[in-house]
């Protein structure tokens, strides 16, 4: 696996019952995509629980070549030749075999949801509205495994072959092509799917559904802990203990990674100075706004924008 895909995921914490959770690594100038050739990738989990593990990015998993059995949130689905398993943020995977006696030959694809909408809103919620991520959101039963016709996968293979020969060369406007590339991958997998658009009518998580919509509402404020708890009339305790046990992550946490996305995107689209963007996603304090940047990016923001291509 090239060092580029793997510093794209990193381990941010734990669920209420202990499965690690990886968020998505931003890197400065690389597009916000992940691809991997399988079983050449293997998650840097615990192989004595299974691997067990989530993660708060979606994934295309295409299974070229398998036989065996892979866990979804403790369902248990069959994998076998030509399977594309689509998964969403929160979802829970485990293996009952060793990973590469399942996959031998596929590849897997992942990337955090504003990639595919940048610039608009929704931390949480508006990608399961997004056309082109539809096949995600499946409501209390999200996890799918879409089949892909034997004559169709050579073509899916070179889709994948060609968006990590994107992603590894970094020529000039990677990042478009890139996106590209992913969008085809998309638009095929929204194609083989059937009826989700119905199942988007229900949703087996509307507390966590709500706390995004505050968050989306106010990051740009110097919002707490305790604001958000106020808007939902719960306490910040059980907000606390419902939010880390569903996502591995704190609501802070959450509050946080809105607001360096958006710092991401006004560094990368537009001329503002480091402390109106500091001002902008809710941080007075251009210094702290600094220094959490760095911490989350390892460079500071005038790193990142130096490094960002240019804006169409």
């Amino acid at each position: 696996m090239r060092q580029s895909s793997v510093r794209l995921s990193r381990a941010v914490g734990v669920t209420g019952q202990g499965v690690p959770v990886f968020g998505f690594g931003h890197v400065p100038g690389i597009a916000p995509i992940g691809v991997a050739r399988v079983p050449q990738h293997l998650p840097a989990v615990d192989p004595a629980t299974g691997g067990a593990h989530t993660h708060d990015f979606l994934v295309l998993c295409y299974a070229h070549s398998a036989d065996g059995t892979v866990l979804i949130d403790g369902r248990t689905w069959t994998v076998t030749d030509g399977d594309l398993f689509v998964i969403a943020p929160g979802q829970v995977i485990s293996f009952a075999d060793p990973f590469q006696e399942v996959v031998t030959d596929g590849w897997t694809v992942w990337f955090p949801a504003d990639v595919v909408r940048p610039g608009m809103s929704g931390a949480y919620a508006s990608w399961r509205a997004h056309p082109l991520l539809l096949p995600f959101a499946r409501g209390a039963d999200r996890a799918q495994r879409l089949r892909i016709p034997s004559a169709e996968r050579a073509a899916w293979t070179t889709r994948f072959a060609a968006l990590d020969e994107e992603l590894r060369a970094r020529r000039d406007g990677h990042q478009e092509a890139a996106l590209a590339h992913l969008t085809l991958l998309l638009v095929a997998a929204a194609r083989l799917s059937t009826g989700v658009a119905d199942q988007l009518r229900s949703s087996d998580e509307p507390l966590l559904a709500a706390v995004f919509e505050v968050i989306e509402q106010r990051y740009h404020e110097p919002i707490s802990l305790a604001d958000v708890a106020a808007e939902l009339a719960l306490t910040a305790g059980h907000l606390t203990t419902v939010v880390r046990r569903k996502t591995g992550r704190t609501v802070q946490q959450w509050i946080a990674q809105r607001r360096m996305r958006q710092a991401r995107l006004l560094l990368t689209e537009t001329d503002l100075t480091v402390a109106a963007v500091s001002r902008r996603v809710g941080y007075p304090d251009v210094s702290y706004f600094i220094k959490r940047f760095g911490a989350e990016h390892g460079v500071t923001p005038t790193q990142w924008r130096v490094a960002a291509p240019p804006a169409p």
